[in-house]
């Protein structure tokens, strides 16, 4: 049931979740996902599309957030666009076919991936593991297919591309505050066909639950949204201004604490 007081928990949501994309350069699923899943939870909706709203939710919110968050990041001249623009179509393939067909997953199995994935990053952020520099040069094959990857993984967990963009551009040589800002770029297309494969999957399966398109609840969508347009630049600024170290520790103990989050409530 919606209430003043669930509203009230999306605003302050979205104010964090748009703080922390424009900090890391990630779009915020990871930290929207396990949280907005909770939520529904309490407000009494069936166990078995909680999971799936919650990613389709945190997939349209990652459209507003990353769109601040580019904005910020662009105008201290930090995304490498000639990356975006040769990874788009991979990611746009990639994250829509994972999105159209994920209402066949058992939420369990996306709830367990979740967890996992993030337990990874964390291990990689607090081992401060880098894979050996490459020797050449960032390719276009190379980056329709990393693209696709990334667009495919995101998709499954609402989570991923700014952690796998960071990987992979550390490992083509690019230095990290222009990875953080191309990275929150490369969210846009990861959020965009990602929502639409979640609003068809989930189209005839949300009918009876209200405020809801396909697997996006709009109430929660809205919230957090204003919010998080409003909160990312401060996020971005305080990017700029952080030792790179600091940013790991932050983006380590977050994706954490949400790994266990999840692990413990839904699987």
């Amino acid at each position: 049931m919606l209430s003043i007081e669930f509203l009230l928990l999306y605003l302050a949501l979205g104010g964090f979740v748009g703080f922390m994309a424009g900090l890391l350069g990630v779009g915020g699923g990871g930290i929207l996902v396990p949280l907005l899943a909770l939520l529904f939870g309490y407000q009494g909706m069936a166990s078995g599309q909680v999971i799936h709203l919650a990613l389709g939710t945190a997939l349209t919110c990652m459209i507003v957030s990353s769109a601040a968050s580019i904005r910020a990041h662009a105008s201290r001249g930090a995304v490498q666009w000639h990356i975006v623009a040769s990874m788009a179509a991979g990611i746009l393939v990639g994250a829509f076919m994972t999105a159209r067909w994920s209402s066949h997953i058992n939420p369990a199995y996306i709830a367990l991936f979740f967890s996992l994935f993030m337990a990874i990053i964390a291990l990689q952020m607090f081992m401060n593991w880098k894979p050996r520099p490459s020797q050449s040069p960032v390719s276009l094959p190379g980056l329709l297919l990393a693209g696709l990857g990334i667009g495919a993984v995101s998709a499954l967990a609402a989570v991923g591309g700014g952690f796998l963009t960071l990987v992979y551009l550390g490992y083509k040589n690019v230095e990290l505050r222009k990875t953080i800002g191309t990275s929150a770029a490369i969210g846009f297309p990861i959020a965009i066909a990602g929502s639409l494969g979640y609003l068809v999957s989930g189209w005839s399966h949300t009918s009876e639950i209200p405020y809801t398109l396909g697997y996006i609840y709009l109430p929660a969508f809205v919230t957090i949204a204003l919010a998080s347009m409003a909160a990312a630049p401060l996020g971005a600024r305080c990017s700029h201004n952080l030792p790179e170290v600091q940013l790991k520790r932050i983006f380590g103990l977050v994706s954490l604490a949400l790994s266990i989050k999840m692990l413990a409530v839904f699987v």
